[in-house]
């Protein structure tokens, strides 16, 4: 089996502010699809980004603050799957609950070092 990322996307919104429960239905639903993953035995991590407080180094040793009010589009985490293939890898992302607000994912193959 290989490991393929999942890497989750979704246009860059500060003025949604969900409730505690639209909050709590959101995790249930991350909970739910990321232990379906685990019961088939195909989850190995997974981790959530912060969409503040980052930076970026760029060459010549220039730091500059982000995420950037130009940015149109963040990524909010990503999950680490095995899978026999890039064709299974996408079914297993089908169900992904940043699919359900007009998010998408992007799944790439994981290069072992």
């Amino acid at each position: 089996m290989s490991e393929f990322m999942m890497i989750f996307r979704s246009e860059y919104n500060p003025s949604f502010t969900p409730s505690p429960e639209q909050m709590q239905a959101s995790i249930k639903q991350w909970q739910d699809w990321i232990g379906g993953i685990a019961a088939q035995g195909k989850f190995v991590s997974t981790n959530r980004l912060s969409s503040v407080g980052s930076k970026v180094l760029k060459s010549n040793n220039v730091i500059t603050d982000g995420p950037y009010a130009e940015i149109k589009e963040i990524v909010g985490g990503n999950i680490i799957v095995k899978a026999n293939s890039m064709d299974e890898a996408m079914h297993l992302a089908e169900g992904c609950p940043i699919l359900f607000v007009g998010g998408h994912v992007e799944v790439r193959a994981v290069i072992p070092m």
